[in-house]
């Protein structure tokens, strides 16, 4: 696994994204984490640790609970392990400019025994520990979009008690960390608020908040139905 491609597109000394320099530290567990990023498109980084790296896919539409439905997933560049940490704006120019969210985080296990062949297969199987999502998933390579180059996957759930029909990216908006909305987030570290916002726009608390104010409707004047003019 290597950073190289993942550093290439990247310049640390305008983006405050983790290089990697440090190296990744040992943990008793694999780390699994989603980053819901605001960037040209709104869409969620699906990041599985593995031999030093955060073996990662880009999901547009995010994770679903439904068995039924299966979601696109690109490969991207293996990002680092500290990457699972980050949370906050890259800046407008920057490869992947825009907004990200620690979406949800935790850890993840193989049901799959070889992980490596797995994945050379194109069929790993694993359980998610995290804060939202939970149970047996895959990660299956297609033929769809992207399949010339290998990087064209779709991640499905199991069917198990975790699965569900409720659309847990609407229902759970903010991040596993903070509890913040991407457009708090734009704020606190300087970004493009409106452009955030518009990633927290299917929510309906933000949705809400975005409404005009009413004015109240003007008294009845009398039971004819005639109003005072103002």
């Amino acid at each position: 696994m290597s950073l190289a491609k993942y550093r290439e597109k990247r310049n640390f000394k305008v983006t405050p994204e983790p290089s990697g320099d440090a190296g990744s530290k040992k943990t008793p567990h694999l780390l699994y984490v989603i980053q819901k990023h605001r960037a040209t498109q709104l869409h969620y980084d699906f990041r599985l640790e593995f031999e030093g790296v955060l073996l990662s896919w880009a999901v547009p539409k995010g994770p679903s609970l439904d068995p039924s439905v299966k979601r696109l997933a690109m490969q991207v560049e293996d990002h680092p392990v500290d990457y699972g940490g980050f949370e906050g704006v890259i800046p407008e120019g920057e490869y992947g400019g825009g907004t990200v969210m620690v979406w949800d985080t935790g850890t993840w296990t193989p049901e799959s025994p070889d992980i490596a062949a797995a994945l050379k297969k194109g069929d790993l199987k694993f359980t998610l520990h995290g804060k939202k999502l939970h149970g047996s998933w895959v990660l299956v390579r297609t033929h769809g979009f992207g399949s010339s180059s290998g990087k064209s996957w779709l991640l499905i759930k199991h069917r198990d008690q975790f699965a569900s029909t409720e659309d847990i990216v609407a229902k759970e908006p903010r991040s596993a960390v903070s509890k913040r909305l991407l457009v708090d987030i734009a704020r606190d570290g300087g970004g493009d608020v409106e452009k955030a916002a518009t990633g927290d726009s299917s929510t309906p608390a933000k949705a809400e908040s975005r409404k005009p104010t009413k004015k109240p409707a003007a008294k009845r004047a009398s039971a004819g139905g005639t109003t005072k003019r103002r």
